[in-house]
């Protein structure tokens, strides 16, 4: 496996000094974004395929600083049933459109989420049973048959068409891909193409094992994110896991994203990322760094030195 970072933590930077900050973290790739919720700070999909010459200057900056590019990468939630899901559907295509004239073969996204019912203006994340009350299966058959299914066709469809190989969705809340049982839901609809970015920080505190769900995904890895969790001790003894307050609100929030190895000691990532190679995996790891309970320069730096003790090589 080689270490990479999702270069938006260092959105204030310029593209040029981003490089070289990730020379000097001595990471091997990096993974950009080219649109969706994130404003694309470095690598902006539409901007690059209308200018064919800041393109080439770009690739030309990476090469020179030795790094590769890991995966192109569009969070975005295609399914919206308003005007938000039309651009993120727009801007995921000019990110798979851009990745297949660049030659990278991955694209770290999500599934999407959208309504509850043909009809209704605002996506619905509906975790709880399916089985009632009696409006439930068909609101479950609605949300996969009719609105995902044909999305994710095309979408797969077009990756053959530009030579993209793996779509990695990511294990992201409010998203109806949101663990490695709806994973295989949409996978054995529409085809390998369609695997997980596995995020262990999710698994986390949705009461997962990410080192069993490494198992039971197996091939099915096309990505992974470096990224921890803490559950913060006693509260959410009280409150649970299913936390509304503000990412930022650290103190009060039930748990947080942090470092990596400030929520599990590196024995636990030695395990995580030894059970991913044995499985198959040997890509990429990207550091995705949001912890608001430190420095983001501190968040950076200790969250590269856990991952390049434990990554699998």
């Amino acid at each position: 496996m080689k270490l990479s970072i999702c270069t938006d933590v260092m959105g204030n930077l310029s593209f040029t000094d981003m490089l070289d900050k990730c020379v000097k973290l001595g990471v091997e790739g990096i993974e950009m974004t080219g649109g969706g919720w994130s404003r694309a700070p470095h690598f902006r999909a539409d901007e690059l395929l209308e200018d064919k010459g800041l393109l080439k200057t770009k690739l030309k900056e990476i090469e020179a600083r030795g790094l590769e590019i890991a995966a192109l990468n569009c969070s975005a939630n295609p399914l919206d049933p308003g005007d938000m899901g039309k651009r993120h559907r727009k801007e995921m295509e000019q990110t798979i459109r851009l990745a297949g004239e660049i030659g990278v073969k991955t694209i770290v996204t999500m599934s999407g989420l959208p309504e509850a019912a043909p009809g209704d203006s605002v996506p619905n994340w509906l975790v709880y049973t399916k089985s009632w009350p009696d409006e439930m299966p068909e609101r479950d058959r609605y949300q996969w048959e009719d609105r995902a299914f044909p999305l994710w066709h095309d979408l797969v469809k077009l990756a053959g068409e530009v030579g993209v190989e793996r779509y990695a969705l990511e294990n992201f809340s409010a998203m109806l891909v949101w663990n490695p049982e709806t994973l295989f839901r949409l996978r054995n609809e529409v085809g390998p193409t369609v695997g997980m970015n596995l995020d262990p920080s999710h698994l986390f505190w949705k009461g997962a094992d990410p080192i069993a769900a490494a198992r039971a995904l197996g091939s099915a890895i096309h990505h992974c994110h470096g990224k921890d969790t803490r559950i913060e001790r006693g509260l959410a003894d009280i409150n649970g896991l299913l936390e509304l307050k503000d990412v930022t609100d650290v103190a009060n929030r039930t748990w947080n994203y942090v470092a990596v190895g400030a929520g599990h000691d590196l024995q636990w990532w030695k395990e995580f990322f030894s059970v991913v190679r044995m499985v198959g995996y040997n890509g990429w790891v990207s550091l995705e760094m949001e912890d608001f309970t430190m420095s983001t320069e501190a968040g950076i730096q200790s969250s590269i030195d856990a991952l390049q003790a434990t990554i699998s090589r």
